[in-house]
């Protein structure tokens, strides 16, 4: 599948088949995935901890939900606890050595000793390494490896939807995690029960309003062409709601015994 088509119909599936079970390699793909994705200094913080609905503790599975989000955690064969660990900061020096080594940080004969002698300082000896462990420029990054499980998911025939929670505390103690680390999202993954389109495509805020070219008042120009091509190549899809929708909606209410569990 090309991968403009699959950046376009990446959208959250929240209906997931509860009796099929998604394999283990699949999964493995997208921890794959992620871990190849870029991090700054090469520090790579980004953990996950993959629950298997059916071999988890109950414990663990009551923890998982938001007040939005009940019936896809209940649904979902597996979901990924995606979290952060600070600690991989402080181990930033190693990956910058391991960055020389491997001829992606600086040039010449000296490189090592510019290493040692002039960066490396700079994050250990003025405290930014300290600063770097505050919500940010990690989280940003983990985001990405996210974005490349996310991609790798669909390209397997798989539906996730990434979930966030009233209480990311309670998740990270049920799960048993240090306190260094802080939990980012709960990804659902699973068979999607609803159709590929979903309903078609979702709402977007305008192109012009989020993008600028140059100075934030001047927008950035939209080239028609541009999303012409895109549209051919199924980037773009017919806005929602399609004709269908309500009753595939339906549908899956029932189909999942759904009634009375609020916002879907």
């Amino acid at each position: 599948m090309e991968l403009r088509e699959a950046i376009g119909r990446r959208r959250s599936t929240r209906f997931l088949l509860p009796h099929k079970p998604v394999e283990r390699h699949k999964i493995q793909r997208m921890l794959e995935a992620a871990r190849l994705a870029s991090h700054w200094g090469n520090v790579g913080s980004l953990r996950a901890i993959v629950v298997e609905r059916d071999q988890a503790s109950q414990e663990v599975l009551d923890a998982l939900p938001s007040p939005v989000a009940g019936y896809q955690i209940r649904l979902a064969p597996v979901a990924i606890v995606w979290y952060l660990d600070n600690t991989a900061v402080d181990r930033q020096p190693d990956r910058l050595r391991e960055l020389v080594d491997a001829g992606a940080l600086g040039y010449g004969d000296d490189r090592h000793q510019a290493l040692e002698e002039q960066l490396i300082p700079i994050f250990v000896d003025k405290g930014v390494l300290e600063a770097l462990k505050q919500p940010g420029l990690n989280d940003l990054d983990c985001g990405q490896g996210i974005a490349q499980a996310t991609l790798m998911a669909f390209e397997q025939g798989l539906g996730t939807c990434l979930l966030g929670s009233a209480n990311h505390e309670r998740i990270r103690q049920r799960l048993g995690l240090p306190d260094t680390c802080r939990v980012l999202v709960v990804q659902t993954v699973g068979y999607p029960a609803e159709s590929p389109e979903c309903g078609g495509q979702r709402p977007r805020q305008p192109f012009e309003e989020m993008f600028q070219l140059n100075h934030p008042d001047s927008p950035f120009p939209r080239d028609p062409e541009v999303v012409e091509e895109l549209e051919h190549d199924r980037m773009f899809q017919a806005p929602a709601p399609l004709p269908w929708r309500e009753a595939e909606l339906a549908w899956l209410v029932k189909a999942f015994d759904l009634e009375g569990n609020g916002m879907l």
